[in-house]
C-alpha cells in the first residue's frame, strides 16, 4: 500500500502490462472457448485421433460445439481431418510448436548430467552454449569447485569468433553463413582475438579437421576455452560443450588432455539425440 502525503491510503500500482487478476486463476478468469479448445486438442492427442462423435462423446460434449472447435483449429493447421475414415487427428502446427519445447528441453536435460561429469573429471568449469541472434548463448553451466573459475551463467552471450563453443559452430556453418559473420566485422577483445579473416578461416579448418576449438584468452585475457560440436540426428551441428579455465591451469601443454573429455562429452550428448557419430581423435 501507498502512503501520499494526506495520510489517505491508496492500493499500491500494479505492474505495467499486467490486468488487474492477474493472479487471478478462478473461472471467471479464463477464456472458457480457449478452455475448451485446449481440452478438445488434449483429448485428440490422448486417443491419437478419433471420430467427431466419438470425441465429442469422450467429451461429453455436442458433436455441433465440438465441430466448431475443430474446424477452428484446423484452420490454424493445429488439427487435420482425414476424410476417407471420417476421423480428426493432431495437425502439422501443432507438431512444430511441441517440437520447439522438446528441442529446448531434450538438449538442457540431456546434457546437464554429462556437463556434470566432464566438469568432475576436467576440473574446469563446463558450458553449454547454443547460437542465438548471430552469437553464443550460454543455456547451462557446471561450475569447478576451484576457488578461481571462469564464470558464464546462463543468459550470458559471446561472440562467435572470440569464443570455444563460437567457433566450434561457426566451423560447420555455411559458406554463406561464414561469409555473414567475416562481413560484419572481427571485433577486437584481446590481444589474441583472431580478427584478419584469412586466420579466422584457417582457425576453422584446423577445427572441422581435430573435431574441437581453443579459445586461447580471446575472448577474455587469462582465461582459456576447449569446446566440441553436439550434432542432432540430422547431422547438424546445434550446440557446443566447452570447458573453461584460467590460463594458469588451462595449459598448452594440457589441451590435448582436455580436449579428449570435452569430445567424449559432446560426442555423448550428441548421440543422445539421435546423432550417428564417431568421435575423432583428440590430439
Amino acid at each position: 500500500m501507498e502512503m501520499p502525503k494526506n495520510g489517505a491510503v491508496t492500493p499500491a500500482r500494479r505492474p505495467r502490462g499486467r490486468p488487474r487478476a492477474f493472479h487471478d486463476r478462478s473461472e471467471q478468469n479464463t477464456i472458457r472457448s480457449l478452455d475448451r479448445a485446449l481440452q478438445v486438442l488434449a483429448e485428440l492427442a490422448r486417443l491419437e485421433g478419433a471420430t467427431l462423435t466419438g470425441l465429442a462423446g469422450s467429451l461429453g460434449e455436442a458433436p455441433a460445439t465440438v465441430y466448431r472447435i475443430l474446424i477452428t483449429m484446423q484452420a490454424h493447421g493445429m488439427v487435420e481431418a482425414n476424410e476417407a475414415t471420417q476421423t480428426w487427428h493432431i495437425g502439422p502446427t501443432a507438431f512444430r510448436i511441441g517440437s520447439v519445447f522438446l528441442r529446448r528441453t531434450s538438449l538442457i536435460e540431456r546434457a546437464r548430467p554429462v556437463l556434470r561429469g566432464l566438469m568432475e573429471e576436467t576440473g574446469e568449469t563446463a558450458n553449454l552454449g547454443i547460437e542465438s541472434d548471430g552469437a553464443v548463448l550460454f543455456v547451462s553451466q557446471v561450475e569447478t569447485h576451484a576457488s578461481i573459475r571462469a564464470f558464464f551463467p546462463p543468459g550470458t552471450r559471446s561472440p562467435l569468433h572470440a569464443s570455444g563453443i563460437g567457433k566450434v559452430l561457426l566451423a560447420d556453418a555455411s559458406e554463406d553463413r561464414i561469409a555473414r559473420v567475416l562481413a560484419g566485422g572481427l571485433t577486437r577483445y584481446t590481444d589474441q582475438t583472431i580478427t584478419d579473416e584469412e586466420a579466422l578461416l584457417a582457425d576453422l579448418a584446423a577445427i572441422r579437421a581435430r573435431g574441437f576449438s581453443i579459445d586461447n584468452e580471446e575472448r577474455t585475457e587469462g582465461m582459456r576455452c576447449i569446446a566440441a560440436p553436439i550434432r542432432n540426428a540430422h547431422g547438424e551441428t546445434i550446440a557446443g560443450i566447452s570447458v573453461s579455465g584460467p590460463a594458469s591451469r588451462v595449459r598448452p601443454e594440457r589441451v590435448a588432455e582436455l580436449a579428449r573429455p570435452v569430445v567424449e562429452a559432446a560426442t555423448t550428448v550428441s548421440v543422445a539425440l539421435g546423432a550417428r557419430i564417431t568421435p575423432p581423435h583428440a590430439g
